[in-house]
């Protein structure tokens, strides 16, 4: 993400009471039966993962393992504006439950089953809580579908960035970082939890629909004013939830392979953003290329952009295979979300107190590619930050040591100047520390080791101190990464 200041056992029946034992009382047999009815090997799963930041976002006794979405939206404006979708998620148990739980903010859910059978269910706030006709066993694979809808949401972040489902002027652009995905169908939203995708997207016809992973089918029905295409898309890499997009518009499409590789590019961008937008465009082969031989192999199947105009959103976003970018990026902005493929999609953050490891890498791509094409090196800018003189802004400067990377003070402020530079900064002084050849070690080791997965800092620090065990990197975790205020410098 570029910051808003750069640019989530079949139940006992009973039967009655044997003659052979004494009758018992009313209260105890009611008792019994309320025991029996809510499963007595099984307890509902939790709602919320307990993150230090987003403690309701993702649910708690269950692993999703696939999203199969069926989407059909009429554009219209925050109130007019109307998807319906029926939601589809293979999942595995992780205890026996009786209940488990769905992140879904707003729309009107209109029926709900599990393993093809109706389910009871019921909503507070933003879970929806779903109770199967039988329980579910430990490690058992269950279906739950879902059908929904209603006008999507637009969500006020604590920082006062908006998210969710964002209606445009020709359609509606979806971005759900850190919790927006919930507004537009139902899941496990949390970064800890990654699933495979295939989503399909019915909207007026000559609209375009765009998401993630691969176009695997196109088809038109009706006639030219009451036709409707269907766009499906299929992600075959785990994904995070808050990386699942959909940009419904008209868009410019263009198509190809990258050279040394094949790899198939999608890019989208909205006419209006066409022309600024080619030249930079052009050189996303190349970033890749450089990305690749610097950050190891490229973890997707494919790649690409989607530019909608500047008024659609207020800052770029990582989403997998194809970022998204609010009117034409610069090239840092290219290099920083294309680089975050790596680092945030394929290795993705276990809560948000470890988004550092997302922007702070990210960030360093910027550094090292001015590096490598005549800007300045990654010395010079970590100087000019640690100086105070990067930004013209006074405050800006300040306020890269506002609060330390791996601690951020709250949810307002996950996405703050300390996350990126400062996060930076520690990969820095982790490269003056062990050189080089080290480095370059480390950060590709770093990304192929946790390939689609998950991680945290300590899963960091560790990694960094078993591929140097000769250094010392005990002042850079205590002052750079997890002290306060600004550390002492040589």
């Amino acid at each position: 993400m570029s910051s808003t200041y750069e640019m989530v056992s079949r139940r006992p029946r009973i039967t009655g009471v044997s003659r052979s034992v004494p009758v018992l009382p009313a209260a105890f047999l009611a008792l019994a039966l309320t025991a029996c009815s809510a499963g007595v090997n099984g307890t509902p799963g939790g709602s919320g993962v307990h993150d230090p930041y987003f403690p309701k976002a993702g649910n708690g006794g269950y692993d999703v393992t696939h999203y199969d979405l069926k989407l059909a939206y009429a554009p219209g404006d925050h109130s007019t504006g109307h998807l319906t979708g029926t939601a589809t998620l293979t999942a595995r148990a992780t205890q026996d439950l009786t209940a488990f739980d769905l992140d879904l903010k707003g729309l009107d859910v209109e029926d709900v089953t599990v393993e093809g059978k109706r389910a009871r269910w019921n909503r507070s706030g933003q879970e929806l809580t779903i109770r199967p006709h039988d329980d579910l066993s430990d490690a058992e694979t269950f279906r739950v579908t879902v059908r929904y809808s209603g006008t999507p949401q637009t969500l006020t972040d604590a920082d006062g960035s908006h998210e969710g489902w964002l209606p445009t002027a020709d359609g509606a652009l979806a971005l759900g970082e850190p919790i927006g995905s919930m507004t537009w169908f139902p899941g496990n939203n949390h970064p800890s939890d990654k699933a495979t995708y295939d989503i399909a997207v019915t909207v007026p016809k000559g609209l375009e629909a765009v998401s993630n992973g691969e176009l695997t089918n196109e088809s038109t029905t009706g006639g030219r004013t009451t036709g409707r295409t269907t766009f499906t898309w299929h992600t075959a890499e785990p994904m995070a939830t808050y990386l699942a997009t959909i940009a419904v518009g008209q868009y410019t499409i263009t198509r190809y392979t990258t050279g040394k590789n094949h790899l198939p590019v999608y890019v989208a961008v909205d006419p209006t953003e066409a022309k600024a937008s080619r030249k930079v465009l052009a050189k996303l082969p190349e970033i890749m290329e450089w990305e690749e031989y610097n950050f190891g192999p490229y973890p997707f199947s494919s790649t690409g952009a989607i530019v909608d105009r500047g008024e659609d959103a207020e800052y770029a976003l990582e989403t997998q295979n194809r970022p998204v970018f609010p009117g034409a990026p610069d090239t840092a902005t290219l290099v920083h979300e294309l680089a975050h493929q790596w680092y945030g999609d394929s290795v993705t953050p276990k809560t948000w107190r470890d988004m550092w490891l997302n922007e702070g890498f990210a960030t360093y791509a910027e550094w090292l590619w001015d590096e490598d094409h005549g800007g300045d090196t990654a010395q010079e800018t970590f100087d000019a930050l640690y100086k105070g003189d990067y930004y013209d802004d006074s405050a800006a400067n300040k306020a890269i040591w506002a609060f330390p990377p791996a601690r951020p003070s709250s949810a307002a402020h996950i996405s703050d100047s300390p996350v990126y530079d400062r996060g930076a900064m520690v990969l820095h002084k982790i490269r003056e520390t062990v050189g080089d050849d080290t480095f370059y070690d480390i950060i590709q080791g770093w990304a192929a080791t946790h390939r689609h997965g998950n991680a945290d800092t300590e899963d960091f620090t560790a990694y960094v101190e078993k591929k140097a065990p000769d250094k010392d990197f005990a002042g850079i975790w205590k002052d750079w990464l997890y002290g306060d205020g600004k550390p002492d410098h040589p």
